[in-house]
């Protein structure tokens, strides 16, 4: 692909990307509305928490079992159709929801099984977004596109549920709505990106095709070291599982006190993120993820002591920062050192383990938190994390000779 030097600096002098960039705000603004409006009315409706956990695990199955099928779909289709497809699912699912609630006929069993089709649908969106990346722009700037990509879904991570709890004071039928045009709009975005790579060979389908994604992982040290590192960090660090109690019982706020907490990672995640894609690493990547994991769980640490609100908000901050660190060096080496035939396979792996850690993270902080208190799990979580880094250095030591993010 060749273009001028000013395209080659920037990512977002690419129009392919330009589109994919708004396609994902979009989508996941969408998302995160949806989050806040299914919360607050299937708790209005049932009044139990049970049912909370319930809508978790409704989006968390469908990541979980269709795994192997959705690699295999993306790296056999044009990715670009697929998550097309999958925005419209996503948005008339919505249109559903925006129609029942207005309607008055919207059940608990209607919602969760709504959610349950977002869920599926998003579980082949995910990851075909993220192998479709390498396609837009040049090898040289994935790094910077991994970085993009990443401040992106750290913005809609801001805007989202903030937009959806300001619309929902006038009734989940507007968040659904807005949120159900968003996914339209994303599907409108997709489909005007145009890939100027040629599409590669397509493996016909097979059982050892289906594993094929799992079994690159495994034989790149590398890339294995790096998802896992990632894996076991979120895993062990959840702090944010617990800000709630944090925010009442341990710091003495209120909810716009809990708000801030929040958000305090994902701008923390947001900053980070533009720096990097306007100053990439250069050198020493495998060196600086360890080094931000490592601070991830300094920062853990920290928190889990802390009783000032203002420290606290601050730690969070850093926590986030290190955390995006992390997951551009991650997502770079991945799309990077996968061949393009195999990184929707590949991709739907990472996908799935980064779900895994997500859900599982909470699952633990709240076991934990039950078992030796608040404080403890959160301190146990953040020395579990750089110990993790430690062994992961033994463990992986190809890991931290990685020097760039270049085609090695």
């Amino acid at each position: 692909m060749s273009a001028d030097p000013h395209q080659q600096q920037s990512v977002l002098g690419h129009p392919a990307f330009r589109f994919f960039w708004l396609a994902r705000v979009s989508s996941t603004i969408s998302f995160q509305m949806q989050g806040v409006a299914v919360g607050w009315q299937i708790y209005h409706l049932t009044g139990s928490a049970w049912y909370l956990g319930l809508v978790g695990l409704a989006q968390f199955l469908p990541m979980l079992l269709l795994t192997l099928a959705v690699g295999h779909v993306a790296d056999r289709y044009d990715r670009r159709r697929i998550c097309a497809i999958c925005q419209v699912i996503e948005g008339a699912a919505l249109a559903f929801l925006a129609l029942g609630s207005y309607s008055g006929w919207i059940t608990k069993e209607a919602i969760l099984v709504t959610v349950f089709v977002t869920g599926a649908a998003r579980a082949f969106e995910s990851p075909t977004m993220q192998a479709l990346v390498p396609t837009l722009v040049p090898q040289e700037l994935i790094p910077r596109a991994a970085a993009w990509s990443a401040s992106a879904n750290q913005t809609a991570s801001i805007v989202g549920p903030a937009l959806g709890g300001i619309l929902y004071v006038l009734g989940p039928t507007t968040v659904y709505a807005l949120a159900s045009l968003l996914f339209l709009t994303a599907c409108v975005m997709v489909s005007l990106i145009r890939v100027e790579r040629a599409a590669s060979k397509r493996e016909p389908v097979s059982l050892s095709s289906l594993f094929a994604g799992i079994a690159f992982i495994r034989s790149r040290p590398e890339i294995l070291g790096a998802i896992s590192l990632d894996l076991f960090a979120v895993l062990l660090g959840g702090a944010t599982a617990l800000l709630p109690v944090y925010a009442r019982d341990i710091l003495h706020t209120g909810p716009q006190g809990l708000g801030l907490l929040r958000a305090a990672p994902a701008l923390g995640a947001l900053g980070m993120s533009v720096f990097l894609a306007r100053t990439p690493l250069r050198h020493r990547v495998g060196r600086t993820m360890f080094i931000s994991v490592f601070i991830f769980g300094v920062a853990t640490i920290v928190f889990a002591l802390s009783t000032s609100f203002a420290l606290s908000v601050a730690t969070l901050v850093v926590l986030g920062a290190s955390d995006v660190i992390s997951v551009v060096i991650r997502s770079s080496l991945v799309q990077i050192e996968t061949p393009d035939e195999m990184r929707g396979r590949v991709s739907a792996v990472n996908s799935m383990f980064i779900g895994t850690s997500n859900q599982l993270g909470e699952f633990e902080s709240g076991t934990t938190a039950a078992l030796f208190g608040t404080v403890p799990a959160v301190l146990i979580g953040g020395i579990g994390t750089i110990v993790v880094v430690l062994l992961w250095m033994k463990l992986f030591p190809k890991l931290a000779q990685v020097d760039s993010l270049q085609k090695s």
